[in-house]
């Protein structure tokens, strides 16, 4: 069993993102802990919301107080609603949550059923909960499930091949929620400390992102659009403005989004462990692919930057395990530009690079001037690249404070 973790400040994404299932017939709530009952057992966002306020108010300073899970069995894993509800029961409370308000979704949407927990990191004294090594305490845990339950244990390729992003396929439609997929969790879990970071990150998954400054009718805007990029590398269809997927991609998201993983990246070492794999390849590999191919075996892929004459002057590192990017020249002189191109400059020019099997980037281009231009308007009507929808609903949940409630 697979567990991802994602934090965020907006809960009615979370509940939203979930419930649009469920009114589709495609999930449903099996389960919830210390939730306000209703009458009619239904738990709309409304009720939810309710639920889930007074710990929110309790602490405005935490920045992302709202927590959503997914537990992913193994596809060849038949469990029933009771079973699912257990485990997500167990799993909250061994992972500190077991007296926290927390909503379970299962969903049917695709073959594998797997399900959704959305709950808050804030108690009702308005303590935040701890959540150093949570990640590292989720995986023992779902190791412990396995075992319980008799469940087919996650090994590496699975956690890579089954329940990894998946790029942008332009030839298979809906762009606008293909792209929504990757930048999404992207934004509110990966780790980048430059937006030239986050370019190379999304590029592998086929999306191009820019940022467009400037000035319309006198306001200045700083927005972020993305785009889809077809198998020929050029940019396919028009480029859509982060608002359309919510705050979390925007402009002011992803910079506190880069601060925060420059503080992750010193208090956890997540250099460590990529540093030590890259000098093992570097030091062993025949050539270039090979180098190539056997960072792949350790999640771990690798853009280089060329020149015209296809001279390398750059390389960003991808670490998919612990879903951090960074640029060679953070972890030292020993991994330069100059040290790469010095390595595989004496292989034959013109020989073709074998594709690896995964994590395979393609070239990245840059979306037109014009384009930025003809966008421009737009982006100044909503630069903050905010979600109307939701703030709509949180102007109506204000109102809603005002008058009692009965359930």
């Amino acid at each position: 069993m697979v567990a991802k973790i994602s934090s965020g400040s907006s809960l009615y994404s979370a509940l939203a993102y979930n419930h649009q299932k469920v009114n589709a017939g495609e999930a449903k709530v099996i389960f919830t802990n210390n939730m306000v009952e209703t009458k009619d057992g239904n738990f709309s966002i409304g009720i939810c919301t309710y639920s889930f306020e007074p710990y929110l108010l309790a602490n405005k300073k935490t920045e992302n107080p709202v927590i959503h899970i997914s537990l992913n069995p193994d596809p060849k894993d038949k469990l029933n609603d009771e079973q699912f509800a257990q485990i997500a029961e167990e799993y909250m409370k061994k992972l500190g949550y077991g007296n926290q308000p927390f909503v379970v979704y299962k969903h049917e949407d695709i073959d594998r059923h797997h399900i959704h927990i959305v709950s808050v990191k804030v108690d009702e004294t308005g303590k935040m909960i701890r959540d150093n090594f949570q990640h590292r305490l989720s995986m023992r845990i779902c190791r412990d499930l396995e075992q319980k339950y008799g469940l087919v244990p996650a090994n590496e390729k699975q956690k890579t091949e089954g329940y990894s992003l998946k790029p942008v396929d332009p030839q298979k439609g809906n762009i606008k929620q293909q792209i929504a997929n990757v930048v999404r969790p992207v934004s509110r879990s990966w780790h980048f400390q430059s937006f030239n970071e986050y370019k190379a990150l999304l590029s592998v998954y086929n999306v191009q992102v820019a940022e467009v400054k400037g000035k319309h009718k006198g306001q200045s805007y700083n927005g972020i659009v993305y785009a889809a990029i077809n198998d020929k590398g050029e940019v396919y269809g028009t480029p859509i403005k982060s608002s359309k997927f919510g705050k979390q991609t925007g402009s002011d998201t992803i910079q506190k989004r880069i601060e925060k993983s420059k503080e992750a990246v010193r208090t956890r070492n997540l250099k460590e462990s990529p540093k030590e794999v890259i000098s093992k390849a570097l030091a062993s590999c025949k050539n270039r692919k090979d180098f190539e191919k056997q960072l792949s075996k350790n999640q771990i892929s690798v853009l280089f930057r060329e020149n015209e004459l296809g001279r390398i002057y750059g390389a960003t590192f991808i670490d998919h395990q612990q879903k951090f990017v960074f640029n060679g020249s953070r972890l030292g002189k020993d991994f330069s530009a100059n040290v790469f191109q010095q390595k595989f400059s004496e292989e034959k020019h013109g020989s073709e690079q074998e594709k690896l099997p995964e994590f395979v980037p393609l070239q990245s281009t840059s979306i037109p001037d014009s384009t930025f231009e003809n966008l421009s308007g737009l982006l100044a009507i909503d630069s903050r690249g905010e979600n109307p929808d939701e703030e709509a609903f949180i102007r109506r949940m204000k109102r809603k404070k005002r008058r009692k409630r009965k359930l």
